[in-house]
């Protein structure tokens, strides 16, 4: 699945604007909403911050030869 990301603020009545998708014109897609403030960007933040234990390369070899 890729995967796009956009920031936008949402102005009146409700209108969230984008740039170009790069995808065909008539394909099907998701649009999910997360504000930057709240609780929202404290989960992103955090799922984020916790990356770093992936790369790890003592881990790879493990798994590698699993």
């Amino acid at each position: 699945m890729q995967a796009f990301v956009y920031h936008s603020v949402v102005r009146e009545n409700g209108v969230i604007e984008i740039p170009h998708v790069p995808l065909r014109k008539g394909q099907k897609i998701e649009v999910i909403i997360l504000p930057e403030d709240g609780e929202g960007a404290e989960l992103m933040a955090a799922s984020e911050s916790s990356l770093r234990f992936w790369d790890n390369p003592v881990d790879d070899e493990v798994w590698n030869d699993v």
